[in-house]
């Protein structure tokens, strides 16, 4: 599923791994430089920079440990909740850093939302999942929230299947249906970007088929940023590719290329098994 549309946007990626400017013309939705940032006195990012083109896929490949979940968390300010964590460097969502004073946290967190590898639906009717969000912020209108609801199941290919059981237990449905489920939540709040941390790592072959086909559909409107250690679906769903080592970004480009000819030995070990 993988495209070569970027490859006229990104023209070579440098020795240093970093990605080069993207053309004038297009606005990242995401523009990172000179990310460092530690747990306490771990260092666990070192000097990342890249950009994220708008309505796009993004995989982030690379070893356990490397570094992917935590860079995926610098984008929501969710390691904000781990006590001792700091950072350098810029993170800008649409040219505007999100680490600066006085950002509004939670509506940058209903701009950025988030799912996570383990589906974690609450124990609340299916329903009242989808909407959590939209209730939270206020919206107690029960016909808008029940199209909120319908939309977003429709947008996560879940509508057909829970059509009817709105109002039974999200936890009675199935993995792989409550993961879509989740996705839908996030959906509701009606962001901009989705990040996905190894979302379908934990479901059988025909619910991941289900979550990378919906992968594909939602990039039509979201900039989507995934985590992932299966080589072959990070092939078949992103546009772009960084690859992660030792809390590097060791190199970023289209994913065809990178997959086909990478400009890094490590790059070309990792995609062909002989380390990681």
């Amino acid at each position: 599923m993988s495209t070569i549309s970027y490859s006229a946007i990104i023209s070579e990626r440098t020795l240093s791994g970093r990605q080069p400017e993207l053309h004038s013309a297009i606005q990242p939705k995401f523009a990172v430089g000179d990310l460092n940032f530690w747990y306490g006195d771990r260092q666990a990012l070192f000097n990342i920079s890249l950009q994220v083109p708008e309505r796009s896929v993004l995989a982030l490949i690379g070893p356990s440990g490397c570094g992917k979940s935590t860079f995926l968390r610098v984008l929501n300010r969710m390691n904000d909740l781990i006590d001792g964590t700091r950072l350098t460097g810029q993170v800008l969502l649409d040219g505007g850093d999100i680490y600066r004073r006085g950002i509004d946290l939670a509506d940058l967190r209903r701009r950025i939302g988030m799912v996570f590898q383990k589906s974690n639906p609450f124990p609340k009717t299916v329903f009242e999942n989808v909407v959590f969000g939209p209730r939270v912020a206020g919206l107690r209108n029960r016909p808008l929230l029940a199209e909120i609801c319908e939309r977003c199941l429709r947008q996560a290919a879940l509508w057909d299947e829970v059509k009817d059981r709105l109002h039974e237990s999200a936890l009675e449905l199935s993995g792989g249906q409550q993961q879509r489920l989740c996705i839908a939540r996030a959906l509701a709040t009606d962001p901009e970007v989705l990040l996905m941390d190894e979302p379908a790592s934990a479901l059988d072959p025909a619910a991941t088929a289900r979550i990378e086909d919906l992968i594909f559909e939602l990039k039509r409107q979201y900039t989507i940023i995934i985590v992932t250690h299966n080589m072959q679906q990070a092939a078949r769903v992103s546009d772009l590719t960084a690859f992660f080592f030792q809390g590097s970004l060791i190199e970023v480009g289209p994913t065809d290329m990178l997959y086909t000819r990478p400009a890094q030995k490590k790059t070309e070990d990792y995609i062909t098994g002989r380390f990681g």
